[in-house]
């Protein structure tokens, strides 16, 4: 077995550890350099984890404009009803 390995909790069965492998490329981080980014997630250069911050930040951006599309077609739906207020008459 190279690298480190836990045990997941089942007879005869280890797991990889988390720091084991590149998050984005899948390479090994056996005797390297690791650089991590948001806390826990491993990548085995500074270019693999730059893409992936770029990915997660295009991400981002479309959930950020895809709610603001909601919310603007909200006001929209709203703010084009024509309101009339006055008195009616009935005979």
């Amino acid at each position: 077995m190279s690298g480190y390995y836990y045990y997941s909790g089942y007879q005869d069965q280890y797991d990889p550890h988390y720091l084991d492998a590149c998050s984005l490329c899948r390479k090994s981080l056996h005797n390297s350099d690791i650089f991590m980014y948001r806390g826990n997630t491993p990548f085995c250069s500074k270019e693999c984890r730059q893409e992936q911050m770029e990915m997660d930040e295009a991400r981002e951006k479309k959930w950020k404009s895809g709610r603001s599309l909601r919310k603007s077609d909200a006001q929209n739906s709203t703010s084009n009803r024509t309101v009339r207020t006055g008195t009616v008459a009935v005979a």
